[in-house]
């Protein structure tokens, strides 16, 4: 496999990574039209209008429409009301009650755009202007920002100041006005209303990833001999060997205040539940294999967890070999924003790790995944790399070590920081799909995964799917826990286990989904497909018949190319290509994410339709439309890819 692979010549390799560069932006636009972005009901009328005259229009001009609400709504050019400056609310004096209601208002809104923290810039503007506060008015403001919080059950946490003095300030400005971050963090009343951001964490085999999340949900430092892994194993060899072989899951807990949820004892870790209960914002961290051996567990992992950032660990002493590439370049495909730790920084001679930090420089910087590495050293950089990170261009570095605790604090306040990413649907019909599933005594079956859009209450009825024959079973849901505490309901974007009534778990496997119980038709599957794919690296061509292990969300299964729009594609070419499941039926929808491999990583790609009619084959259709340019296909996107980047 890898004397093949070898054999690809340079100039095929620069293709290939020119191209995922252009695909990942096209699936970016696919995946918006799968799962839209459900607007809070709290956004201004202007919202409100536009979604009603987007509904008239969208057959006329649905992609165009859609940017100018966006442009209209973040410039709210119709709200006829006066603004009031946002300094007038800050330095009113303490009587003024219309002044602080103003205030709590706006962050209500922040509140509502952030799910439940936004980060508030004091002494600036909502248009970028300067407030000019004195040291007095910045004491003055930061007092109303914290009455205004609290009145809506909220928390504040100075981040970092200017030009005001302490341990927080920042490199001083030229204008000496003074300024500063607030995070405002609202405090859940219920369970399900705790913030969760999931991260992926990859990298080669011993590059510290589970010794590092051991020293950041535990709080205590490494040994240097693997003492901080061992709770994250969850198998007898693992412990033995030191290596992770299965998808091992860890959370991490903030408070209110942006204080890790930590033991009071030394050395305790504590439990789901009590970090659960004790926290305002929880990161879980989705721990998978670095061994080549067990790469098909990690692209699962990698897919069916649909991660909103992926963290990739390289170890300071070996660089970016081996898995790490094939790893950062499933997550480019799958458009996750990347950040990347370099570990072992303690051991490691200071010209090796030059080298492994000019390499990932180069690397994060080529064509295939035109990032802008940003170093982390000091919290100033930390917090304002922080706040932008949504943009997925950038991508910070960290050095740590696990054993000195070096840096550790930077990624800690950047995790607490981080924005909430992903895109999910809330009022859409109820879609759950299965990652595992258990045999829980005295409780019955129970399956775990990710609820991609609607919601879900206890009790409700619901149908689970496919079998072997395409059919779905009628069943109902006992009881929901999240981080295994239980709760009456579930939306879109949470993870969660569900207890099922009436099935048995044999009946049951990962990759099948979680449907509303509807009147009438059963759900559709589909055991034929239509798919516009990428080939990364392939050493001959590949033509019908070919087969490779297919993975489209927590689905795993072989594939069989039915039909190509060309005679054969190879490396760095998109085609549009009709896939046939060898097992079974599956329960696809069109903008679904695909990856497939043999061995490692061959091409990826995304769903354009289900089902497959052989009376009009793909190259036919490619035939009639001749030279006319595509719409929405490899021709004129990834043109325009280049014209948007040349501009």
């Amino acid at each position: 496999m890898n004397n093949k692979s070898a054999k690809q010549l340079p100039h095929e390799k620069r293709k290939g990574e020119a191209a995922l560069s252009d695909f990942a932006e096209y699936v970016e636009q696919q995946q918006a039209l799968r799962f839209p972005l459900s607007r809070a009901p709290a956004t201004s009328s202007v919202a409100h209008h536009s979604a009603t005259a987007k509904s008239a229009q969208a057959d006329a001009d649905h992609e165009h429409h859609d940017e100018l609400d966006d442009i209209l709504d973040s410039l709210d050019l119709s709200d006829p009301a006066p603004r009031v400056r946002l300094r007038e609310f800050l330095l009113s004096p303490e009587s003024s009650t219309d002044a602080l209601e103003g205030l709590s208002e706006i962050i209500q809104k922040r509140l509502l755009e952030g799910h439940g923290e936004t980060v508030f810039d004091v002494g600036v503007e909502d248009n970028g202007d300067s407030m000019k506060l004195t040291r007095d008015e910045w004491d003055t403001a930061y007092k109303r920002i914290i009455d205004a919080a609290k009145k809506l059950g909220a928390d504040c946490q100075l981040l970092l100041t200017k030009n005001v003095g302490g341990e927080l300030d920042g490199a001083p400005t030229k204008d000496k006005d003074c300024s500063g971050k607030v995070m405002v963090r609202q405090a859940p009343s219920t369970v399900e209303e705790v913030i969760e951001t999931r991260i992926a964490v990859v990298g080669n085999v011993d590059a510290g990833k589970s010794s590092m999340l051991g020293v950041l949900v535990k709080g205590d430092l490494d040994d240097g001999r693997g003492k901080a892994r061992v709770n994250l194993f969850r198998h007898k060899h693992e412990i033995e060997t030191g290596r992770t072989s299965s998808v091992g899951m860890e959370i991490m807990g903030f408070d209110t205040k942006g204080e890790v949820v930590v033991s009071d004892t030394p050395g305790r870790k504590l439990s789901w539940e009590e970090i659960g209960k004790r926290s305002a914002k929880v990161i879980t961290f989705s721990d998978l294999a670095g061994h080549e051996r067990y790469l098909r567990t990690t692209v699962f992992g990698l897919l069916s967890s649909s991660p909103n950032y992926c963290l990739l660990m390289v170890a300071a002493n070996n660089g970016l070999i081996g898995m790490s590439k094939e790893h950062l370049g499933i997550a480019l495909a799958l458009n996750v924003p990347v950040m990347v730790v370099i570990t072992k920084i303690d051991i490691c001679p200071p010209q090796i790790l030059e080298q492994t930090v000019n390499q990932i420089t180069r690397i994060l910087k080529s064509p295939g995944a035109r990032k802008i590495p940003i170093f982390i050293k000091n919290l100033e950089e930390c917090i304002n790399t922080a706040t932008q990170f949504v943009s997925q261009r950038i991508c910070p570095i960290f050095q740590v070590s696990n054993v000195t605790g070096e840096n550790l604090d930077l990624v800690r306040s950047f995790l607490n920081i981080l924005p909430h990413h992903g895109r999910y649907d809330a009022e859409a019909p109820f879609e759950f799909h299965v990652n595992d599933t258990f045999s829980v005594p005295h409780v019955g079956t129970v399956v775990s995964g990710i609820v991609k859009s609607g919601v879900i209450h206890a009790g409700d009825d619901v149908q689970i799917g496919p079998d072997s024959l395409g059919r779905f079973t009628q069943t109902s849901i006992r009881s929901i826990e999240r981080k295994r505490i239980g709760v009456p309901m579930a939306s879109a974007g949470q993870s969660a286990s569900f207890a099922l009534r009436r099935i048995r778990r044999k009946d049951v496997r990962k990759g099948m989904v979680v449907l509303a119980k509807l009147d009438g038709t059963p759900p559709k599957v589909y055991r034929e497909f239509v798919a516009e794919v990428l080939i990364l690296s392939h050493a001959t061509t590949i033509k019908t018949k070919y087969q490779a292990m297919l993975h489209v969300g927590p689905v795993s299964q072989t594939c069989a190319i039915i039909d190509v729009d060309r005679p054969f594609i190879r490396t760095g070419d998109r085609a549009t290509v009709a896939f046939r499941f060898v097992q079974r039926p599956e329960y696809l929808a069109p903008g679904d994410r695909l990856l497939f491999r043999e061995g490692r990583t061959k091409g990826l790609g995304i769903v354009k339709s289900v089902g497959y009619d052989p009376s009009q084959p793909l190259m036919a259709k490619q035939g009639d439309e001749g030279t006319a340019p595509l719409p929405q296909t490899a021709t004129e996107e990834s043109k325009g890819a280049e014209v948007m980047a040349d501009a």
